[in-house]
């Protein structure tokens, strides 16, 4: 069982830079690969980035290509988005997700931050 817990949301203009956070619970976080979702307004949740166990592989959306960067710190226990050049599109809520598996499936999910960037 891994909890995770989301921070870094909020309001920022078009432009500018956040960086979120995935704080996990558990020992064996080092074992999962990780990856970053967002969820429009009535809109279905998409995938974002993703990051092997290890850091080595990384895997982005094509909408945030060369924007974002997600990156991972396994003696915290944590997870990072970087993202930069935001966009008004960018709005949602963000989650982040562990996979014990590869990048493709996910079975433990954070209750999601908001990200709102204004035009």
């Amino acid at each position: 069982q891994v909890q995770l817990v989301e921070s870094g949301g909020g309001l920022v203009q078009a432009g500018g830079s956040l960086r979120l956070s995935c704080a996990a619970s558990g020992r064996t976080f080092s074992s999962y690969a990780m990856g970053w979702f967002r969820q429009a307004p009535g809109k279905e949740r998409e995938f974002v980035a993703a990051i092997s166990w290890s850091g080595d592989s990384t895997y982005y959306a094509n909408s945030v290509k060369g924007r974002f960067t997600i990156s991972r710190d396994n003696a915290k226990n944590t997870v990072y988005l970087q993202m930069n050049s935001l966009k008004p599109e960018d709005t949602a809520v963000y989650y982040c997700a562990a996979s014990p598996g590869g990048v493709r499936t996910y079975d433990f999910w954070g209750q999601g931050t908001q990200v709102t960037v204004s035009s």
